[in-house]
């Protein structure tokens, strides 16, 4: 008896072959006489986490979505490193300057442009809804920066009950607001811009402005507390969630998005601000 497997069989064989499927994953078959032991490989489970990681700067979410972004429990296991997408709002790409216009930041003169690219991000999201996405700051961000520094209130309806159709989640980046000053010494010894941190107030309003935001977010959310915790266990912490939730595979289990789904240990109400 001959031991192959189903793919190998039809690409050698170069013909259909007649297999009852309630006899997999191990079915026997002649083929011109001899006999053949096919093994069929288990079904891969494919995960498509879909992720908005908010909170102010010096709050760790660009690593925390390298980090989700490698981990096996939130894109499944790999052989080797795969390009899978990592967006974010914070990419400037309206001017020359590298400290110019983002879809967070933009002046009145790209609003066009900037409703725009939420909008094509959004057509791609459905076009790929079975993909997982990874974002770092999206529309949570804008609205935040825009209503603080222009005084003008985006409206983000529109986007957000499509997100929440398509399974995205929120996740909150909360830091405790006495441990600003460590972060910001932490991030002075690699950051081209250290002017940026010098009053480490405006971090903490801003992170009010958009503790509240998330609040009146219809999108799933869960709030996780940066201050003390690891990359690796803010990692666990959120695929336990997303594991005991639904939010890995949103086509088994599509969110309801007037269900504000809360974390374990601590909540938006109960998260200290100072």
């Amino acid at each position: 008896m001959v031991r192959v497997r189903f793919r190998d069989l039809l690409v050698k064989t170069r013909r259909t072959v007649d297999v009852q499927r309630n006899n997999f994953p191990h079915s026997i078959i002649n083929i011109k006489n001899l006999k053949v032991q096919i093994i069929m490989s288990p079904m891969v489970t494919k995960l498509c986490p879909k992720l908005i990681l908010e909170g102010t700067r010096l709050s760790g979410k660009t690593d925390l979505a390298l980090a989700l972004n490698e981990n096996p429990r939130i894109v499944g296991v790999r052989k080797y490193r795969y390009h899978s997408p990592i967006i974010s709002a914070e990419w400037n790409g309206f001017v020359k300057n590298p400290y110019g216009s983002s879809l967070i930041d933009f002046e009145a003169k790209y609003e066009m442009q900037a409703m725009e690219a939420y909008r094509i991000w959004l057509s791609l999201f459905e076009l790929y809804r079975y993909y997982s996405w990874i974002i770092d700051r999206f529309h949570i961000s804008t609205q935040m920066w825009q209503a603080t520094y222009r005084g003008v209130r985006y409206k983000f309806g529109w986007l957000e009950s499509r997100l929440a159709a398509l399974g995205f989640r929120l996740i909150f980046c909360w830091r405790h607001p006495d441990s600003f000053a460590e972060a910001r010494r932490q991030r002075l010894k690699i950051s081209s811009n250290p002017s940026q941190y010098d009053d480490l107030t405006i971090f903490i309003r801003d992170q009010q402005t958009i503790e509240k935001l998330i609040e009146s977010s219809v999108i799933p959310k869960l709030v996780i507390d940066v201050t003390e915790r690891s990359v690796e266990d803010q990692v666990g912490y959120i695929a336990d969630w997303l594991a005991a939730t639904g939010g890995l595979n949103p086509v088994e289990s599509p969110p309801n998005p007037k269900r504000v789904l809360r974390p374990v240990r601590r909540s938006l109400e109960s998260a200290p601000v100072g």
